[in-house]
């Protein structure tokens, strides 16, 4: 999953931005009020974490431009600004959830993963496809009850097409949110993990289809 996080002080930015990593997002970065606008309104984020007091443009304004250009991404305010006004001037505006700083990393995490779900029609944190069962709060795959030993990347394929049962999705699609803009991408890269899945799940989860991408599919 593939996130844009808009924050102008480093000192808070790049914890925060280790933090998602270490959780397993891919990270974009955005330290003023323009820059956020731009790459929010072209590039195909899952979620959107947005600091509201920014330089050029304030955060409340971008999140009002992006929802009148049709930019439907979830998207999670962060700020130090915690009266009850600011809070629902952020929902008017669009925001789909409120964090005031400071706050605990789990609770970010946890607020994220929901934000993601609830934007494919997803309410529980254990996605399940036939006999495969993702723990999106523990990074934990089962299939038929038995674990099952995934890669970093093997689990970031898995979890997109988990999110999105029944979907078709592209190779394309799939590097754009497995990974930040600056990284060189390959989407030759995502075939073999789908062909390495394929050997540890049950090959008919993941189908391929032909000149679209893949899809997953419980029978």
């Amino acid at each position: 999953m593939r996130l844009l996080l808009v924050e102008d002080e480093p000192a808070v930015r790049e914890p925060l931005r280790r933090t998602l990593e270490q959780a397993g997002y891919a990270v974009d970065e955005a330290a003023d009020g323009r820059a956020a606008w731009q790459l929010g309104g072209v590039e195909p984020y899952d979620a959107i974490l947005l600091d509201l007091g920014l330089p050029v443009l304030d955060g409340l304004t971008v999140l009002q431009r992006w929802r009148a250009e049709g930019v439907k991404t979830p998207v999670l305010i962060l700020t130090a600004r915690d009266q009850w006004h600011e809070k629902v001037a952020g929902i008017d505006a669009g925001a789909d959830d409120y964090l005031a700083k400071p706050f605990h990393s789990e609770e970010l995490l946890a607020r994220v993963r929901a934000l993601i779900r609830r934007a494919q029609g997803l309410a529980s944190p254990v996605l399940t496809c036939g006999p495969l069962r993702l723990d999106t709060r523990a990074g934990r795959v089962t299939c038929n009850g038995e674990p099952v030993t995934l890669t970093s990347h093997e689990y970031k394929v898995l979890a997109y097409l988990m999110h999105r049962p029944g979907t078709v999705v592209s190779r394309a699609e799939l590097t754009e949110h497995l990974y930040a803009q600056d990284f060189d991408r390959d989407s030759n890269t995502v075939e073999v993990f789908v062909a390495r899945l394929r050997r540890k799940l049950p090959a008919a989860l993941i189908e391929t289809v032909r000149g679209l991408g893949y899809r997953l599919a419980a029978a």
